[in-house]
């Protein structure tokens, strides 16, 4: 079993942190993948690296097992991130495009209709991310943050980016790449410490958090995560649950009458959610703030049908 890092040498956000990480002990030159992406190895992690942009390589974790015989057990990508604020900013999410229905052409890579098996070790890697960036003095410049689920490429195992944001000047500060760096190396366990975020349906806290609902940076759902150190699924903003109004109505609307993508997304990400976490218990977290009435009323109706337990912060302790 071997873990993928992911960079690419047109995003300095990406390609310098990898450098950092190449930087520190152990590694060896590796399989070239396709004859254009190349790979170094430490002990059970790939660190492969392309020349195209991150979301552009489909497939990765399929193409190395065909290539190599080794089975791939998760994915981590390395980007920069973007945000109209500008602001600084070091961020963690799931990827995939489930609101998006056949024929539409995802702009930032992906499949319509797909989402990734979440990887684990995101709400570990978050309390990892905001200890590493304390010690290196990046708080309060720098926000830490996790994102919604969002863009591709095309994975099938549990899979994660975390990104340097927002300008062309964080992209390349050299501080902000050695903590992502860090982030990975201790992450990982390459320096000889355990490995933070391994999953066991086994442990004390087996619940999930399936986030629904909020706007991009999932302030509700980031709370819950912070506050109770528990395991993150796929991550839904508004912007992935499209619900067409359905108008007056003297009577009650049932969930069935609400037309949208917004069932398939929620259903896609509840299945991805439990291919990350097998034996895990899945508990869907509404912001229900960020719904009208109508809407929240039909994702809760719709939740019950499919048998989705719904979960109050407090459940997720």
């Amino acid at each position: 079993m071997v873990k993928l890092v992911v960079a690419t040498t047109v995003d300095p956000a990406s390609i310098c942190p990898a450098k950092e990480l190449l930087s520190m002990p152990g590694w060896q030159p590796g399989t070239t993948l396709d004859q254009c992406i190349r790979s170094f190895s430490n002990g059970d992690v790939r660190l492969l690296e392309h020349d195209k942009g991150i979301v552009e390589e489909d497939d990765l974790d399929q193409r190395w097992e065909n290539a190599t015989g080794q089975t791939v057990d998760e994915v981590i990508f390395l980007s920069k991130h973007t945000a109209v604020s500008n602001r600084p900013a070091l961020t963690i999410h799931p990827i995939g495009v489930p609101h998006l229905k056949e024929g539409d052409v995802p702009p930032q890579g992906g499949k319509p209709g797909w989402a990734a098996p979440p990887n684990p070790r995101m709400g570990p890697w978050m309390i990892l991310l905001n200890k590493i960036a304390e010690s290196h003095n990046l708080i309060p410049e720098f926000e830490i943050t996790f994102e919604a689920t969002h863009h591709g490429p095309v994975t099938t195992k549990p899979t994660m980016f975390i990104e340097i944001g927002s300008t062309e000047e964080y992209w390349r500060r050299p501080d902000a790449a050695q903590v992502v760096a860090l982030l990975v190396w201790e992450g990982l366990g390459l320096g000889g410490g355990p490995p933070v975020g391994n999953w066991s349906s086994t442990s004390a806290n087996n619940k999930v958090l399936l986030g629904i609902g909020g706007g991009h940076y999932v302030p509700r759902h980031t709370d819950v995560i912070k506050k109770d150190d528990c395991w993150v699924g796929q991550l839904l903003s508004g912007y992935s649950l499209p619900m067409e109004d359905p108008g007056p109505s003297k009577g009650k609307v049932n969930a069935q009458d609400i037309a949208g993508t917004w069932k398939h997304s929620i259903r896609a990400a509840y299945d991805a959610t439990k291919a990350g976490f097998p034996g895990g218990e899945i508990l869907a977290h509404l912001d229900q703030k960020s719904f009208k009435s109508w809407q929240k009323n039909a994702i809760i109706e719709f939740l019950g049908a499919q048998n989705i337990k719904i979960g109050k912060p407090g459940d997720f302790r």
